[in-house]
């Protein structure tokens, strides 16, 4: 949510930056408009109230003298009736200021480049290891590297023929070494955030909605959501809005901050307004396993942090020797609650092209203010902390990566070395009898 007193003092700033971010400016004038008229229905409410005490006591006092005060009570009943009416006015003006209000998207930072679309991202750096042992050299598609999903399928370690069959498209089963690649891959990640000062979760996979509505989900992306059927509550999207909102409503010690967390979790989306986009494979299912990353920071660090979780992210393809770059997201192709964001995006060699793994942004203040997620500052002064969340990465499209990168002319697939340990040291995926 953004701070109404900086649309009122900032307003023709607000609509710029609002237009970078695809808003009309109509639609802020609406805004100011409505806001304005709910201020002065306060104002007069207030004055009704102060005027209904003054009142209250002449008719106190004219009772005690025994004076007549008829003509006090009847304008006593006519003031009730107009505040009446004008909390009734109040409540439909709060409710359609909210309604745009939560519309709106956060503002860009400064440094972010305003374009419409993908088309205006920026790279930010490229990192390759520096050769592939009996793998396709970086960045180079030859003619007998394979999809991910045909080398799992002739492995027999992804089965989404049956998965289609039991629940739909966009569903899938690991089989065999696959499950255990699937494993090998959240666990490494769990490991390496751990380490760098992460506090690992398990979270509800659950959530109501004021949950969905504190990280931005909600209410404008509610149509690609899955919904519990008559109740207040959604599967998850991603671990970001548990682990987000694992502080609504509360007040952090500032000596606490930065505060970090992680966690594995399934994640739940009906992908809407994607037809036709990566119908096979693991890059655009319904359900699917994420490691997430989330931060809360005093404002001043949080762009240091922002930093260090993009480099947190890094680090897992970096030691899983898969080829990535990162790209600095443009205002017209960031999502709804960020800042800024960086995507990190891991190369998929049959394809000849990245593909993103990981979205780390920095959300400012925006969804603290939704969330009333504050800290004291050295004055005592109650301020709103800022939050920042990355994929710490996303588990299938990283089996997929590894799958593609990892393959062999054979057909089989070689085990990165840091997987080995979690795999009890196997060191290749092999075609294997039908389970």
């Amino acid at each position: 949510m953004l701070d109404m007193r900086y649309l009122r003092k900032n307003s023709e700033e607000a609509k710029q930056r609002l237009r970078d971010r695809g808003v009309e400016a109509e639609t802020l004038d609406q805004l100011l408009t409505l806001d304005q008229e709910r201020r002065d229905t306060i104002q007069r409410v207030e004055n009704l109230k102060a005027q209904r005490n003054e009142v209250s006591d002449k008719i106190a006092y004219a009772k005690r003298q025994k004076e007549d005060a008829s003509d006090a009570i009847a304008q006593m009943q006519q003031v009730g009736s107009d505040i009446k009416a004008l909390d009734a006015k109040q409540a439909e003006l709060d409710e359609q200021v909210n309604e745009i209000a939560a519309h709106l998207p956060n503002l860009a930072a400064s440094e972010v480049p305003v374009g419409p679309d993908e088309s205006a991202n920026v790279e930010q750096r490229k990192w390759a290891p520096e050769h592939y042992d009996n793998r396709p050299e970086a960045l180079v598609k030859t003619d007998w590297v394979k999809a991910h999903y045909d080398i799992g399928e002739a492995l027999g370690i992804l089965d989404f023929e049956r998965g289609a069959k039991v629940s739909g498209a966009r569903f899938l089963y690991y089989v065999g070494d696959g499950a255990r690649l699937e494993r090998a891959v959240y666990n490494f990640m769990l490991d390496e955030h751990r380490k760098e000062g992460y506090t690992e979760m398990i979270t509800p996979i659950v959530v109501n909605d004021s949950a969905m509505f504190g990280t931005g989900q909600y209410p404008k992306f509610q149509d690609d959501a899955y919904r519990v059927a008559g109740l207040d509550q959604t599967y998850i999207p991603t671990a970001e809005v548990p682990l987000t909102n694992y502080y609504s409503g509360e007040t952090l010690p500032a000596e606490d901050l930065p505060i970090k967390f992680t966690a594995l979790s399934p994640s739940f989306r009906k992908e809407a307004g994607s037809a036709g986009k990566d119908t096979r494979g693991l890059i655009r299912l319904h359900q699917f396993n994420k490691v997430e990353m989330v931060k809360f920071t005093k404002p001043e660090q949080s762009y240091d942090e922002l930093e260090a979780m993009t480099a947190n992210a890094e680090n897992i393809l970096q030691k899983l020797a898969l080829p990535y770059h990162v790209i600095l997201l443009s205002t017209g192709d960031m999502g709804f609650s960020a800042a800024k964001t960086y995507d990190v995006e891991v190369w998929m060699p049959q394809q000849n092209v990245y593909r993103e793994i990981s979205s780390v942004s920095n959300t400012e203040d925006f969804q603290a203010r939704r969330m009333h997620i504050t800290y004291r500052d050295e004055n005592n002064k109650l301020q709103l902390v800022h939050t920042l969340n990355g994929s710490g990465l996303a588990v299938g499209r990283t089996v997929a990566a590894i799958l593609e990168n990892y393959q062999n002319q054979d057909g089989s697939v070689t085990i990165p070395d840091v997987l080995r340990p979690y795999m009890g040291g196997q060191e290749k995926l092999e075609a294997k009898s039908h389970y």
